[in-house]
């Protein structure tokens, strides 16, 4: 997101408005943002949501933020534990802070952080997600012959020698496949990754450094 010299406007969400007004406090008077007091948020650039904790209805006000184009959210919230961090992590959210460390410059950070698309998460936060990302791949993926790219390994391996200018029958021939079973792994990695042809195939695989 290109903001130029603009401040970045924000608009502040709680369910509780005695943490709204908290973190209002926190950003009123900073001349680098402009707070946005107006529904609904098209024009903010950052969505700030303070909670508890990552309930269900703050789960279910992040999904409706997210419907409203480039605008990138940042959760203060009071506690998060694995399993709310993950869920707003999938919806898309660009950053996370404890109501504990938000000062006016760490909310600052974050916030500037979220509009780079760089994104902010505490160190130990991060720990634990790259656990559950680890944990994911080991038990639920891996088992099935998987990775976090979507692809089996015969699946690259069938790729790596495409890229290496095989044809169908070179491909068969080195694997000990047959053609139509070399023809039926490309058909569903393009067909499942939603890939034109099997030299998009061989880009996609290029560029998640699988070849």
């Amino acid at each position: 997101m290109e903001i130029g010299m603009e401040r970045i406007r924000v608009v502040v969400r709680a369910r509780d408005p005695i943490s709204r007004a908290g973190v209002l406090s926190q950003l009123r008077h900073r001349s680098e943002v402009e707070i946005m007091d107006s529904e609904p948020p098209e024009r903010a650039h950052v969505a700030l949501v303070v909670t508890d904790t990552a309930c269900q209805e703050t789960l279910s006000d992040l999904r409706a933020l997210r419907c409203h184009g480039d605008l990138r959210l940042v959760v203060v919230a009071g506690t998060v534990d694995e399993t709310g961090l993950l869920a707003v992590v999938e919806i898309g959210v660009s950053g996370v802070l404890r109501r504990a460390e938000a000062s006016p410059e760490r909310l600052l950070e974050v916030i500037r952080s979220a509009v780079d698309g760089a994104g902010a998460l505490p160190p130990d936060l991060l720990g634990k997600l790259l656990a559950q990302v680890s944990r994911v791949q080991g038990d639920l993926l891996a088992p099935r012959g998987l990775n976090l790219t979507g692809l089996a390994e015969r699946e690259i391996q069938v790729l790596r020698l495409i890229a290496d200018g095989y044809d169908t029958a070179e491909v068969a021939a080195a694997l000990s496949y047959s053609q139509r079973t070399v023809k039926t792994v490309l058909h569903d990695i393009t067909s499942r990754l939603h890939l034109r042809n099997r030299a998009h195939a061989v880009a996609y695989a290029l560029r998640n450094g699988l070849l």
